[in-house]
């Protein structure tokens, strides 16, 4: 599966972005997806991933109640919607997919084989 991700920009604390993780070549439904990103000079790290089936959604404790994960399987296209941005928020946004990624490794970067190409978003204070 070929990922594109999309919809980051620049925006000040406090507004909303929705980022776009468009697949293509096979069907995004029979993933498990998820947003990683990486500050400048810092690992990248988990955000939020959303399982097949039932949907089942998990999150960092830093965006929990103010990110959300959400699949359209008919536009083949995962969201984040970012709520109540913050500075701390900025990095380059990066989502993944892979068929075979279990819960003990679904927060992991080696649970993901497929990865698109990043969106920067910065957040001004």
């Amino acid at each position: 599966v070929q990922l594109q991700a999309s919809g980051g920009g620049l925006v000040q604390a406090g507004d909303s972005l929705r980022l776009s993780c468009a697949a293509s070549g096979r069907t995004i439904g029979s993933y498990v997806v998820a947003w990683f990103r990486q500050a400048p000079g810092k690992e990248r790290d988990f955000v939020a991933a959303i399982r097949r089936n039932q949907g089942t959604t998990h999150y960092a404790d830093s965006v929990k109640g103010r990110f959300t994960i959400s699949r359209d399987n008919a536009k083949n296209t995962v969201y984040l919607q970012m709520n109540s941005l913050k500075p701390e928020d900025t990095a380059v946004y990066y989502c993944a997919a892979d068929m075979h990624t279990i819960l003990s490794n679904i927060r992991d970067i080696r649970g993901y084989d497929n990865w698109g190409q990043g969106t920067q978003v910065t957040v001004s204070s």
